[in-house]
């Protein structure tokens, strides 16, 4: 993340406009590094990354300094602490609007017991309507066992596709069980971190993810300077790095720069914050083909 957010700027590495601070482990250590940064005169925070952090920054820096935090954890936006990160609604978002302009309307969606799997569940329902899509029961389980017939107990026959956002250990059992039907599989920003071109059981599925048209010359730059992949952390680091450079030239960096109209542009895509704290995000969804990624279309903001 510190190598991703020193990539801007001048080209040459950190300069004024920018200073990066070890957050630590603990609420307590983020709010150090917070208060050294805001006494030294830091107009806006970029982090820290876990909710809980975040939220602990938030009510320990002054109300005027906006705190645009990495998580993806949205119960924690509001007031001056703005979530930058990648959520769940995002991905369903993107993957549903495509599926529904494709015709795909009947959908069933597999998630796994926990927060993550609650909050995809809440974003797809919310989304659902909107978009004319009748989301079959969702099926909250670990194991593969029998999942097609899951599936039909859900409605008239199997659905038209079937969402799962999670890319754990599961998944690829998950899509073993579905070879070979005509269920269209999609998936969540998750899948960016896996390999999805080498496992034939990807094949077909369709998954959100940043851009690649933006990403990928981001990601190449990145790993020509670092020992291991780029991913959505360093993405982000990059892009709130960006952010508050631009709002910093422009004298804006306040609540009123971070909800400017235009919005962003970032190398995980555009995006817009909201004065509830949440972030709107465009992605793009992409086809896995033999060995190849296809990029199907995106959203906007």
């Amino acid at each position: 993340m510190r190598q991703a957010a020193s990539l801007g700027g001048s080209g040459v590495g950190l300069t004024t406009e920018l200073e990066i601070l070890d957050s630590g482990d603990t609420a307590d250590s983020a709010v150090k590094a917070a208060l050294a940064a805001t006494s030294a005169g830091a107009r806006m925070l970029i982090g820290p990354l876990f909710a809980e952090q975040a939220a602990a920054v938030a009510r320990a820096v002054p109300a005027r300094v906006p705190v645009v935090a990495l998580t993806n954890d949205t119960s924690v936006a509001g007031g001056n602490l703005f979530v930058f990160g990648i959520t769940p609604r995002h991905s369903a978002q993107a993957i549903l609007s495509l599926a529904a302009a494709r015709g795909l309307r009947d959908i069933g969606m597999v998630v796994p017991p926990g927060a993550f799997g609650e909050r995809s569940v809440a974003a797809a329902r919310s989304l659902a309507g909107p978009l004319g899509i009748t989301l079959r029961p969702p099926l909250v389980r670990s194991s593969a066992e029998g999942l097609a017939q899951a599936l039909r107990a859900g409605g008239d026959g199997l659905p038209d596709a079937v969402y799962i956002p999670s890319a754990d250990a599961t998944l690829p059992r998950h899509l073993a069980a579905l070879r070979g039907s005509a269920v269209q599989v999609l998936g969540s920003v998750q899948w960016s971190a896996l390999d999805v071109t080498t496992d034939p059981v990807f094949r077909d599925a369709w998954f959100a993810a940043p851009d690649p048209l933006r990403f990928e010359p981001f990601a190449n730059l990145l790993e020509s300077q670092s020992d291991g992949p780029a991913g959505i952390l360093a993405g982000l680091a990059f892009d709130g790095a960006e952010m508050a450079r631009l709002l910093g030239r422009l004298d804006m960096q306040d609540r009123k720069g971070l909800l400017r109209k235009d919005g962003f542009n970032g190398v995980l895509g555009p995006y817009r914050f909201l004065p509830s704290g949440d972030c709107q995000r465009g992605l793009a969804v992409l086809k896995v083909g033999d060995g190849a990624i296809t990029l199907l279309g995106a959203t906007s903001v």
